[in-house]
């Protein structure tokens, strides 16, 4: 079987953190055929689009896409490429596992979160305009569907996968209309799971109760804005964004990416760090059926990160973008004979 990909290598460091990723992949022995398109900046300079209408089609076609950082401009420019791909395909849940990988120094050992973030509405949407000059108005749509699917989602996985507790994190002392339905729908969701724990923090609160004891969470449920500055301190848990994978997904479509920047004072220099990207990739495997082949991944990487000598600058080591790739691979080929290090 061939699994047709979508690839949006990104700018700056993405091609090379994506190219590594994809050759570990296909030393799986798995046969992908990745329909590779530009976004953002360097794509409109071509197509006079940020999202080419090429990489649209290919993205409805092939349902599964594994993006690399695309850079998004401050406080101008064109609008978030990530924003502008979960909007336009309606990938409404983000999912973001918090998980330590050997020999990254951290002050929090063995941690284990998953962050569940609502993607397609919120004040994170970007739906602002200016009222007269000098008052710029900002708007949070909260919706009925969209808080009872993203909890839906939450509870499914944590059925599915044998997680015991989930918080809904949110401000509604403060915003009763908006945090208030969301916590209505979550709450009304949570019913038809007995058997997980449902909690409910406020925003502030859970920042600092995550910063004093981050055992104390299992899955973490919020919306948008909420979810994208919490999946950010959470991944200071494990080393920072470089290490943390992520994914989106709808109920069709489903694109998995790296959360970090595009680096570009470090951009073809064979640098990078590719872990994010790859980690992104193995929950891509999952999601298209191939599990054994992220877990055969997902143990030469934990083995690599046991040898510091093999690993890229920014965690101490010598090796290259390419070179830690290399790693991996080797060591996944060595493992036909050694017991799997996890499960």
């Amino acid at each position: 079987m061939v699994y047709k990909i979508t690839l949006i290598p990104g700018d700056g460091i993405g091609p090379e953190v994506t190219g590594a990723a994809v050759r570990i992949l296909e030393a799986t022995g798995i046969k992908f055929e990745w329909e590779s398109f530009e976004a953002g900046a360097e794509a409109y300079e071509k197509y006079h689009e940020y999202i080419p209408k090429e990489l649209v089609a290919s993205i409805e076609r092939t349902h599964v896409g594994l993006k690399g950082p695309v850079t998004t401009p401050i406080g101008g420019g064109f609008a978030s490429i990530n924003v502008e791909l979960r909007k336009r395909f309606e990938l409404y849940a983000n999912f973001r596992p918090i998980r330590n990988l050997p020999h990254i120094p951290t002050r929090y050992p063995d941690v284990d979160l998953i962050i569940i973030r609502e993607n397609t509405e919120g004040l994170y949407s970007g739906i602002e305009h200016e009222v007269v000059p000098g008052v710029v108005e900002s708007l949070k749509i909260m919706t009925e569907k969209a808080s009872t699917r993203i909890a839906r989602f939450a509870f499914e996985h944590a059925r599915k996968n044998k997680r015991k507790k989930i918080h809904a994190i949110h401000k509604a002392n403060i915003m009763k209309l908006s945090d208030g339905l969301f916590l209505r729908c979550a709450r009304n969701v949570a019913k038809q799971y007995p058997e997980i724990t449902y909690g409910e923090h406020i925003v502030d609160n859970t920042c600092m109760q995550l910063v004093m004891n981050p055992y104390q969470y299992d899955m973490l449920l919020m919306e948008n804005l909420y979810g994208d500055i919490l999946s950010d301190l959470c991944a200071a848990f494990v080393g920072g964004l470089g290490f943390v994978p992520g994914a989106n997904f709808g109920d069709e479509i489903a694109i998995f990416e790296a959360v970090h920047g595009s680096a570009p004072d470090i951009a073809g220099k064979n640098l990078a760090n590719p872990t994010a990207v790859l980690r992104s990739a193995l929950l891509m495997l999952r999601h298209i059926g191939e599990p054994d082949a992220a877990l055969k991944i997902r143990n030469a990487l934990e083995k690599v990160y046991r040898d510091r000598d093999k690993l890229t600058r920014d965690v101490g080591g010598r090796a290259s973008t390419s070179e830690f790739a290399d790693h991996i691979i080797r060591a996944m080929e060595s493992a036909e004979v050694e017991q799997p290090l996890t499960r």
